[in-house]
């Protein structure tokens, strides 16, 4: 293989993850689009549990699951560090990154997808949002970003001093969240100011020019000024 391949889904936080670590990384990569609903055989041949995202490197290594591929791309392309320098750095990172791929996940994440996104797609009859399930999903949206807000009150970055994989998750999750329109940033100032240092990032532009035609983009999703 010469071409380095992400099979992924657009508003698939945990694909979003992988593309802005490679990004960060300056790595050359080709996404192949995948809906998660209905997963193609070629990649089934890399991983029999369907899953995304799935990077099959240019030697051929196949590895799934965005941990699995944050911990292989930082061991084999180690530079820039995107983990931390020492322990206690790598703890602090993977801790907070920990925290957006499960907590944030089950407590906004996944309802947020769930109504908004694969209700359409996947379920027969009513396609359309609960929305008292949306709205529980948002009360839960303002705890975590005023962890956001309250780490980067103390902080450089999420983690730190440095930009990180726990801000790489952060934002990859929540940027789904606004892809869709559902976070107000007007009320959580400090958050905003740390997602617009993150927009500015040359490497997650390419997220930012997401726009899938069936599920088009909130109004200021792209927006640098927002």
């Amino acid at each position: 293989m010469t071409v380095r391949t992400l099979y992924h889904y657009p508003l698939c936080g945990f694909s979003r993850v992988v593309r802005f670590m490679l990004s960060e990384k300056k790595l050359d990569y080709e996404c192949v689009y995948q809906a998660p609903w209905d997963v193609k055989e070629e990649v089934l041949e890399h991983n029999t549990a369907g899953t995304l995202p799935v990077l099959v490197d240019i030697n051929g290594t196949s590895v799934f699951g965005s941990s699995a591929i944050r911990e292989y791309v930082e061991e084999v392309y180690p530079k820039p560090n995107l983990t931390g320098e020492d322990q206690i750095d790598r703890a602090e990172s993977r801790k907070i990154a920990d925290w957006f791929d499960y907590i944030f996940y089950n407590d906004v994440y996944l309802c947020i997808i769930n109504e908004k996104i694969y209700k359409r797609f996947v379920r027969e009859g009513d396609k359309v949002p609960d929305p008292s399930r949306v709205r529980l999903a948002l009360s839960k949206l303002h705890v975590h970003l005023d962890y956001v807000s309250w780490l980067i009150d103390r902080r450089n970055w999420l983690a730190g001093q440095y930009f990180s994989i726990a801000d790489v998750y952060a934002a990859s999750f929540l940027s789904v969240v606004d892809y869709l329109g559902c976070i107000p940033w007007a009320k959580h100032e400090i958050a905003k100011q740390w997602y617009a240092r993150i927009k500015s990032r040359p490497a997650f532009r390419g997220i930012l020019n997401d726009n899938l035609s069936q599920i088009p983009p909130s109004l200021d999703y792209s927006n640098l000024d927002f």
